[in-house]
């Protein structure tokens, strides 16, 4: 063997020593972290509340923090903007083919929300959000979910009462021991089943299954605003050849309200707290001006786009010009969903997911005439 090849030799195995934990002992490289390190590192959040900083934060507080840290991603109220995640609403919707996954709909553990907010939020500044801020954070997830007042203060002394819908949720997998074995016999090579034949297609045998719509099984409801009011404009074609004229914007808006029934005082009451997702807003009452979005004084009953001095979206503009009241019914399906009610509207309000909210509001605006 060559010098330069010896050395080369000598060289590697030195190298692949070096690399080698007992040598890297005898090199007196490293030491074991000490307990207070590991401890330092670790901000993990489990479950039953292990590793929980001492702390409280408030609705109240949460809202101010989200606004200033959070809204930029997630929308003043949770509800997401642009691809970024929607973090409340979806209540129900998990069996849905679009299911909306939120912490009031989805997440098992709260600790899981605080742990993610606490380590990685927000973006592009991680760690940044001290424990009290990340208590008042989720405090008013919580509460944008209607899972708390909007009195809820959040501390690591009662947080391990909070119990989210989707607890039970979850589950272990036990395909390994129910399913895997129903795949895993011998397969069958040849001849396998008897010869089939095609003699006739299903359409031809007026055997094709249709849902209650009369529409082909499985097809696909409306994904989309548009294409929902397409559909329900074509269905209205069809019921009725000819169709009583829209009324318009000026005959609705000097229309009378709409006749409500003596609201419950119980319902108003109600109502007026949940307002309170509202008022950031919208004004009620004497003296209401426009904000962000139109004083609401006499909306139950009145003609869409008429509020004095409000710059309403497009979308709000052309519905008004089509001649929509603002009935009880048609509240109802905005306030469930805006977004979908009316697409492209400015209203950035994801709904009120319970229908008794919705009725509550509703009888509460009902109480405040223009």
């Amino acid at each position: 063997m060559s010098k330069s090849l010896k050395l080369l030799a000598g060289t590697a195995l030195s190298l692949s020593l070096l690399a080698g934990p007992s040598l890297a002992e005898k090199a007196g490289l490293g030491r074991p972290a000490l307990p207070e390190e590991v401890a330092a590192w670790d901000i993990a959040v489990l479950p039953d509340g292990t590793g929980l900083p001492v702390g409280s934060g408030d609705v109240s507080t949460g809202d101010e923090v989200f606004a200033e840290k959070c809204a930029s991603c997630h929308g003043d109220f949770a509800e997401g903007i642009d691809n970024w995640p929607v973090l409340a609403g979806g209540k129900g919707s998990l069996r849905d083919r679009r299911p909306v996954k939120t912490i009031g709909s989805y997440w098992p553990y709260l600790s899981t929300v605080f742990d993610y907010i606490h380590r990685s939020m927000p973006f592009g500044a991680a760690q940044t959000v001290s424990a009290d801020e990340a208590y008042a954070i989720t405090a008013f997830l919580l509460y944008s979910n209607g899972l708390v007042e909007d009195d809820f203060e959040l501390s690591n002394e009662n947080f391990t009462e909070i119990t989210l819908p989707n607890a039970e949720g979850f589950y272990p997998d036990d395909r390994a021991e129910t399913e895997y074995t129903l795949f895993t016999t011998e397969p069958c090579m040849t001849d396998c089943v008897e010869k089939v034949e095609v003699t006739k297609r299903a359409v031809m045998l007026n055997v094709t299954p249709t849902d209650p719509d009369g529409k082909p099984a499985g097809t696909l409801p409306p994904l989309t605003a548009a294409e929902a009011a397409a559909e329900a404009a074509t269905a209205a074609e069809t019921a009725q050849a000819e169709p009583e004229a829209a009324p318009t914007a000026e005959a609705a808006a000097e229309a009378p309200s709409t006749e409500m029934a003596a609201a419950d005082p119980a319902m108003v009451e109600a109502g007026e707290k949940v307002f309170k997702k509202c008022q950031a807003c919208h004004k009620i009452g004497e003296g209401a001006k426009n904000v962000t979005g139109p004083m609401l004084n006499g909306i139950v009953g009145r003609a869409a786009g008429t509020v004095e001095g409000f710059k309403y979206s497009k979308p709000m503009t052309e519905a008004a010009s089509g001649g929509l009241i603002w009935t009880p019914e048609a509240l109802a399906e905005f306030l469930a969903n805006p977004k979908v009610y009316m697409k492209g509207t400015k209203m950035s309000f994801a709904g009120l997911k319970k229908p008794e909210e919705i009725d509550a509001v509703i009888a509460f605006l009902s109480t405040h005439g223009g």
